[in-house]
Order: C-alpha cells, then sequence, then structure tokens
C-alpha cells in the first residue's frame, strides 16, 4: 500500500519513518529543498514532555488584550481583518476557562509523556547524533506569583504521572551554575526530570536519510502542492508543479499550512500560525549545560553540541515570517538578564523565525478525516518537536486501524468538526 505524506517536517518525516518500518511504500512532498528546512529548522530544541499548559488558561486571558499592544510580552496578537484568526481568537478565548485548561493539560500530558517513550524507542532504534541530552529542563522563576501558579499546575500533574520538583535558589544553582551571575531576581525553579533536549533538525534530517536508504521512502523535495482532488469522499490526486502525485491514503502534515489546503477539502480547521523566533550562538564557559525555560519572559535555552540555542516568544500576525529586530532585541535581553556572562562579549548568533501552526485548545488533530483515505498529522504548536515521536506511532496505528496505545480523546478533528 502506497502513502503519500505532505510535508517533510520532524512530523512528516517521523511519520514517514514509522509506516516505512511496517511495510508501507512511502514518498513524501514538501515545496523546500529539504527536511526540516522550515519550522523543524531552528526550534528550541526542548522536548518538554512535561509542558503541558495551554495556552488558553484563566490566567492568559486577563493579559490577552494588553498584550495586544505590547511588543514585549510573550504573547503578541496583532489584530487584523483575517477571518481565520478572529475565529481562532473566539475558539481560544472560549478555552481559557479552568475546565478547559485542566481538559487540555490532561490531554497534553498524556500525549507528552507517551511521546517520550517512543522518542526513547525511536533514538535507541535509529542511532542518530542529534545532541540527545536526558537530563530534564529546569524552569526558572523570578516572580513569586509564577512559582506559586506552576507549584499548583505540578500539583495537578502528579495526579497524571508527571513528578516534577521544586527546587530552592541554592539547589538551582547547583544544577546550573551559569546562573550565579543571573542579573534577576530568582526566587525558585521547577525541574522537569523527564523532559529532554536535542537538535530537532539534526534528527529529522538524520531520521529522513534512514528512510531514503533503509526503506526506500522517496523524498520529492522543492516540489509544491498547487490542489488537492477529491472525488465523491476520497482523494484521487495531489497536484504539484511538477505533476500528479497519487496513492492509496494521503497524511497532512504541512504544519500551519495545512489548515489552507484542508480549506480547499471543505475541511475549515482552526490552524493558525503562531510565529517564533530563535538565536543560535556558539557555547562559551558561562553557557547553561542544562536545557532551561526563563518562565518570565517565556523564553528557553538548550545547548545542542558547541552552540546554544535561545528560542520564544509567540507572535500572531497570520503567515508572515519577516523577522521582526524588537523580538529579536527581546531575546537578547532576556539571555542578558539571566546569563550576563555568556552574553557579555555579545557575541556572533544566527537569527530565525518560524511559523508554528497551532490550534486554539493546545492538543494537535491526529487521526482519521471526513475524507476516508486522508489522516491528519498537524497543529503541534510550540511543541512538534515534543509530540513527533508520539504523534508518529499514534498517526501509524488509525492508518492501519489498530487501537492506539494511548487515547486520541482531546485530538482528534472532529473536536472543531
Amino acid at each position: 500500500m502506497k502513502v503519500l505524506i505532505l510535508g517533510s517536517g520532524v512530523i512528516g518525516v517521523t511519520t514517514a519513518y514509522v509506516l516505512a518500518t511496517r511495510g508501507y511504500d512511502v514518498e513524501v512532498i514538501d515545496r523546500a529543498p529539504s527536511a526540516a528546512a522550515e519550522t523543524s529548522f531552528a526550534n528550541g530544541g526542548q522536548l518538554s514532555y512535561s509542558h503541558a499548559e495551554p495556552w488558553a488558561s484563566p490566567s492568559t486571558l486577563p493579559k490577552v488584550f494588553k498584550w495586544m499592544f505590547d511588543d514585549t510580552a510573550p504573547l503578541v496578537l496583532r489584530p487584523r481583518l483575517d477571518y481565520q484568526m478572529l475565529r481562532w481568537g473566539m475558539k481560544f478565548l472560549a478555552n481559557c476557562t479552568q475546565n478547559g485548561l485542566e481538559r487540555n493539560t490532561v490531554t497534553l500530558l498524556r500525549l507528552g509523556l507517551y511521546s517520550r517513550k517512543m522518542m526513547q524507542d525511536l533514538a535507541t532504534m535509529t542511532d542518530i547524533d542529534f545532541h540527545y541530552q536526558r537530563d530534564g529542563i529546569l524552569h526558572i522563576f523570578s516572580q513569586e506569583s509564577n512559582f506559586e501558579a506552576a507549584q499548583k499546575q505540578v500539583e495537578f500533574q502528579n495526579k497524571f504521572g508527571c513528578q516534577e520538583r521544586t527546587k530552592t535558589i541554592a539547589e538551582c544553582l547547583q544544577m546550573e551554575p551559569a546562573l550565579e551571575h543571573s542579573n534577576c531576581k530568582l526566587v525558585g525553579g521547577i525541574h522537569a526530570h523527564l523532559d529532554e533536549a536535542g537538535s530537532g533538525h539534526l534528527f529529522t534530517t538524520g531520521l529522513a536519510k534512514i528512510c531514503e536508504k533503509e526503506y526506500g521512502v522517496k523524498f520529492h523535495y522543492d516540489t509544491t502542492i498547487t490542489g488537492i482532488r477529491k472525488e465523491s469522499d476520497k482523494i484521487v490526486a495531489v497536484e504539484t508543479d511538477k505533476g500528479e502525485f497519487t496513492a492509496d491514503k494521503y497524511v497532512m502534515s504541512l504544519g500551519s499550512y495545512s489548515a489552507i489546503y484542508l480549506r480547499m477539502l471543505g475541511m475549515d480547521v482552526p490552524i493558525y500560525p503562531m510565529k517564533g523566533y530563535s538565536l543560535t550562538l556558539d557555547s562559551n564557559t558561562h553557557s547553561p549545560s542544562i536545557s532551561v525555560t526563563d518562565q518570565k519572559a517565556k523564553i528557553v535555552f538548550s545547548r545542542l553540541g558547541d552552540q546554544i540555542r535561545i528560542a520564544g516568544t509567540a507572535e500572531f500576525a497570520g503567515y508572515n515570517t519577516t523577522i521582526k529586530k524588537r523580538r529579536i532585541t527581546q531575546i537578547k535581553n532576556a539571555a542578558k538578564g539571566l546569563f550576563p556572562k555568556m552574553m557579555e562579549s555579545d557575541p556572533h548568533y544566527s537569527e530565525w523565525a518560524c511559523l508554528r501552526a497551532s490550534t486554539p485548545d493546545g492538543p494537535p488533530i491526529i487521526g482519521s478525516s471526513p475524507i476516508s483515505n486522508l489522516f491528519l498529522n498537524t497543529g503541534h504548536g510550540t511543541l512538534g518537536w515534543t509530540q513527533s515521536a508520539g504523534s508518529a506511532f499514534l498517526l501509524a496505528d488509525t492508518l492501519e486501524g489498530k487501537e492506539t496505545e494511548i487515547s486520541l480523546d482531546g485530538m482528534e478533528v472532529r473536536r472543531y468538526l
């Protein structure tokens, strides 16, 4: 049986690998010149399985309108005459309730912990060198109110098998000595010891090579999808600038652009692009060795070999990938506050911006669709790298008609249609 996957980011390639190992004839289409060339290229590097609190929460609700006009806010909403943004925004606000928070947290945590298990299996099976670190993520707090709220979230997640550990300032400094020079007034930390880190780009490109060499997967790069042809309840062809592609089954993994192509098929799914930024610089003696999250600034730090990836911010501005210097400056300032010694020589760095495919409630969309031979693996927001392994196995099981190892409740597209 032939499966055609649309998208060669970390979600698409991981899905291709799992299906190929199960004996499927797999092909992948992408407009990019290589795998992991867009959203998966320079993400934050964190495999944050324990990060299960969605953006949509009661604590976010009172800040939303203030953030609209604040370029330094962690989440920036730029109002525009865009029906899809307005529709997404209304659904987002509807999820900013305590019930919505708890429901979506449980879904994200279930997927996160499953993805941890499957990522460890993939790392062992493939032996890809992607600077895999398994010493957890240290969340740093400089505001008492945020620290107290986070500890309540930890207590809630503990009920579902996610045992995070609260740390004193002294314990944080012991875990990460580079924090000793911080200009921020630290009040404590939380160590998500189940979490990991690594280069999503190295993993994805390495996995794509294995797919090609060991399983005969065909990657069609530099191939732009121009349309998808459907007859009755089935896709019959994907039209591209390189001709038509056909298969028995199709998988949609085009990130933020999934929504555009799904609308062509009559499926108005609320996926909207959330722009994120990152900096990559060479590490030095004052760089953190453990992955760190600055909870106030919503900025993450990951050591990837001899480099440091600093990433964060969320900006809703449509399908605009332009790098805004103000957002880069915001990330630099956060880095200078937390790790001033690392940044004091004003190191050379590369800049990156990408569009994360975000759903209004937080969980991705995985599984079957109203179109009988179309399956969805998209909408992972800021957690695509984190959730990639688990999502791929869930998708493969669904495509094969098998019972999934964990419930897909809260992840299926039917919650929107």
